[in-house]
Parts: C-alpha cells; sequence; structure tokens
C-alpha cells in the first residue's frame, strides 16, 4: 500500500476517535486562540476547505463565514461531518485535494487547510498549492494551520525517509498500527516554498501549532 493510500485509510478507520486530538488538557489554550483567529480571519468570506475530515475546523470557520465548500477524500469522516450543525451554508464534495473541480460559479474568496500541509510529502507541497491556488482568482485569501513537533504531547517520530520527510507509528482503538507521513516545517521554510505566488504574509506560531495566511499575488 502506498504511504498517500495507507494515510487514508488510516483516517476512514480513525474517523470516530479523531477529534480527540483536541481533548489534550496542554493544547486548550492554543484551540481557544485558533478558534478566535479561524472566525476573525475567514469572517464573510466564501470558503473552499480542502481535507475538512469530520468538520471540527469547519464548524468554527461557518460561525462567520459567508458560505463553504468542504472536501474530504473519505467518505466515512464526511459522514460525521454532514451531521452537525453550521452557522452558514456549508456545501459537503468528497473530492481528493489534489483533483478538484469546484464549478466557476462559486467563486471563493478564501482557502482553508487544517491539519492538513503536514501529510503532504515534501516533493508534493509545490503541486499541491498550484493545483489549490488554482481555484481562486488573484488577492483571495489563503489559510493554513497544522501542528508544531513538541516533545511529551506529539506522538515521536518514527523514522525519517531520505528526502526528509518524518512518520509516526499511530495506533487505533482496535489495536491496529499505521505508519502515518506528518511533517513540522518551520516558518522559514514555508516562507520559501510560497514566496514566489503569495503576498501579504503572515505567520502566528503558538506553542502546538502554527497559523499562516497569505493573499494570491495578483
Amino acid at each position: 500500500m502506498s504511504n498517500n493510500a495507507q494515510l487514508v485509510d488510516y483516517y476512514a478507520k480513525r474517523a470516530h476517535e479523531y477529534e480527540r486530538i483536541y481533548e489534550k488538557p496542554e493544547r486548550q489554550n492554543d484551540l481557544e486562540i485558533l478558534r478566535n483567529l479561524f472566525r476573525k480571519t475567514l469572517a464573510g468570506n466564501n470558503v473552499l476547505e480542502v481535507a475538512c475530515g469530520t468538520g471540527y475546523w469547519t464548524q468554527v470557520v461557518a460561525q462567520t463565514a459567508k458560505a463553504m465548500t468542504a472536501t474530504d477524500i473519505n467518505e466515512e469522516v464526511l459522514q460525521i461531518a454532514r451531521s452537525k450543525t453550521y452557522g452558514c451554508k456549508v456545501n459537503f464534495q468528497k473530492a481528493d485535494a489534489f483533483d478538484l473541480n469546484p464549478a466557476p460559479q462559486n467563486n471563493f474568496t478564501a482557502g482553508l487547510a487544517a491539519a492538513w500541509w503536514s501529510h503532504l510529502r515534501k516533493s508534493q507541497i509545490k503541486s499541491f498549492l498550484s493545483h489549490f491556488h488554482r481555484s481562486f482568482s488573484p488577492g483571495s485569501l489563503l489559510v493554513f494551520m497544522d501542528n508544531r513537533f513538541v516533545p511529551g504531547s506529539n506522538t515521536p517520530i518514527n523514522r525519517t525517509d531520505d528526502e526528509g520527510n518524518t512518520y509516526q507509528m499511530r495506533k487505533l482503538e482496535n489495536g491496529s498500527e499505521y505508519e502515518v507521513l506528518k511533517n513540522f516545517p518551520d516558518e522559514n521554510e514555508i516562507r520559501t516554498i510560497i514566496g514566489n505566488s503569495a503576498t501579504e504574509i503572515h505567520w502566528t506560531e503558538l506553542p502546538y501549532y502554527w497559523f499562516l495566511t497569505y493573499k494570491l499575488k495578483r
């Protein structure tokens, strides 16, 4: 099984366990800051979200967004997401983040990916961003959030491959184990990647998470 296929299978099997990661006591202050950042940053926007999972962050953003289209490759997590109540109209679609085909009339003004960047191989990131950016007009807002590595809070790194990608061994409630790609890029690495296509870059670094916003160059 390829690493991408294994990641998809892992999150399908983990669907009903997924949101427990947000119950860690040491992360609660960061999470409250992030919820406020998401609500403020994306207020009034028509948002396209990739890898929405169970809709944890979708539900936060929907409190202030104008409308949302939230996508994920896994029907198992989308079923959970669809069962929730949202503050604005949210359209859920099953879609691969590398094969988005939003209708032109959607007129998205912002893009969102929470806890997705870290699951991209380093060699995939520019390709993903190039594809994702095509869903938006110049001047649109892009928002990313992901983990920082904190020993004792994060699952230990199991190995590093020749490209520099890092992996963790994750165990589910049923006892099955998966090796999951999980990278922890820093600000300099991310600024280097997005630099040619982005303007108004803002980076917020918290103890356990980072939060990035930028606009597409006109």
